[in-house]
C-alpha cells in the first residue's frame, strides 16, 4: 500500500458545536457545513496542509454509512499530533485551544524524549497532542 491518506474524519455528536470550535476557536478555514440536502450527508471539511483535509461528520452518520453500531467514544484510541516549531508555539496553541473550549488534559511540559508537549480534547473528546520536537523541522 502506498501512503495516500488525504482525509481524517472525526465523528462528532454536535456538528454545529464542533464547527464553531474548529473554525472560530482554532481558526481553521472551512466553507462550513455542506451536504445537508442528503440524509446522513451533513459534513464540514477543513484544509490542513497540502493534500490533507480534516472532516467533521456526525457519529450517527458514520455508523449509518459503515453499518457499525455507534459505541461510546474512547479518547485514548487515537490522537492527532500537531507539531509546531517552538515551545512558545506549543504554549500559544494550547492557550488558543483552551479559550476555544477545549479541555486541557495535560498542560504543556518538557517531555521525557527531549521535546515539549501538551494534550487537549476537543468538544467531542478527540485527543490532540501539541508538540515541539527538536529532532524534527516543522513545515511552515
Amino acid at each position: 500500500m502506498k501512503p495516500r491518506i488525504t482525509l481524517l474524519t472525526l465523528g462528532v455528536d454536535d456538528l454545529e458545536r464542533s464547527l464553531r470550535f474548529y473554525r472560530d476557536g482554532l481558526g481553521l478555514a472551512t466553507e462550513g457545513i455542506v451536504g445537508t440536502q442528503f440524509e446522513h450527508g451533513a459534513v464540514a471539511f477543513f484544509d490542513l496542509q497540502s493534500g490533507l483535509k480534516l472532516a467533521l461528520w456526525p457519529r450517527k452518520s458514520i455508523g449509518h454509512d459503515s453499518g457499525l453500531a455507534v459505541g461510546a467514544p474512547a479518547p485514548t484510541e487515537f490522537t492527532i499530533g500537531h507539531n509546531v516549531s517552538s515551545k512558545a508555539e506549543v504554549d500559544a496553541v494550547m492557550e488558543q485551544a483552551g479559550k476555544a473550549g477545549a479541555s486541557i488534559v495535560k498542560p504543556a511540559h518538557d517531555t521525557f524524549w527531549g521535546g515539549y508537549a501538551g494534550y487537549f480534547q476537543d468538544p467531542d473528546g478527540h485527543l490532540w497532542e501539541v508538540a515541539w520536537n527538536p529532532q524534527w523541522e516543522s513545515e511552515e
